[in-house]
């Protein structure tokens, strides 16, 4: 278990002067009291706040909203978890005899829970700056390759919650036609805000591209007839 553990700190790029907190990271509540979740509660808020500065760094011209929804999919689980594969936790995780039959070491959501305690074991053992070198040692890559439109909403989800926003119901989608053969063809998609009297229609060679354009036909005649004259606007 020695020899894993220093190639695992070879990895992290950080040696713990520490060594029991690293223990403690990476032991789940099944193998006993000591255990990792104090040490993942504080790294999933080291996390967030390294990865927001990273961001702020790397992306000066955009808003809020990019900035919070590129950090969203950096620090989700399944982001975590490739993380957590790439620095070979499954193998070094302290679990429960049951808890490792029932194949825990690979499971997403305990690997995911591992790396921010790492992270925060990291913090403790070496202050901020030692955990924002790991947090960009483990995230920097991807975010250096990684663009905001990338993780922009989709078409559906944005209308969706344009219109929550303003207490409107949510829009409701219909096949107003098919056309072509069955291996090829064109879904023609109507989508209603019964409420505003709108709808609009949206074509695609599926009905959720289909559905898609509807809806991003009706966000866009919506935030026109928002604006300060329009229809909808004050």
């Amino acid at each position: 278990m020695d020899g894993r553990l220093d190639t695992l700190q070879q990895r992290l790029g950080h040696r713990f002067a520490q060594p029991r907190l690293l223990t403690r990271a990476l032991t789940h509540r099944s193998y006993g009291t000591d255990h990792n979740e104090r040490l993942e509660f504080l790294g999933d808020a080291v996390l967030n706040l390294a990865v927001s500065a990273l961001l702020f760094e790397r992306f000066s011209g955009s808003d809020e909203g990019d900035l919070t929804r590129v950090r969203a999919h950096l620090v989700r689980e399944d982001s975590l978890h490739r993380v957590a594969l790439s620095l070979g936790l499954p193998e070094v995780l302290r679990l429960s005899d049951g808890e490792a039959r029932g194949g825990g070491a690979q499971r997403p959501s305990i690997l995911a829970d591992g790396v921010e305690a790492l992270i925060g074991g990291t913090f403790v053992d070496g202050g901020f700056d030692a955990a924002q070198a790991l947090v960009r040692k483990l995230f920097g890559d991807v975010i250096l390759a990684t663009e905001t439109d990338n993780w922009r909403k989709d078409a559906k989800t944005e209308l969706q919650e344009w219109l929550q926003a303003r207490r409107h119901q949510v829009p409701s989608y219909r096949i107003a036609a098919t056309r072509g053969q069955a291996h090829a063809q064109t879904f023609e998609v109507e989508c209603a805000v019964p409420a505003l009297g709108l709808a609009q229609q949206g074509e695609g060679r599926s009905r959720r591209s289909a559905e898609q354009e509807a809806a991003r036909r009706m966000l866009e005649a919506l935030k026109a007839s928002d604006k300060p004259g329009g229809p909808l606007g004050s």
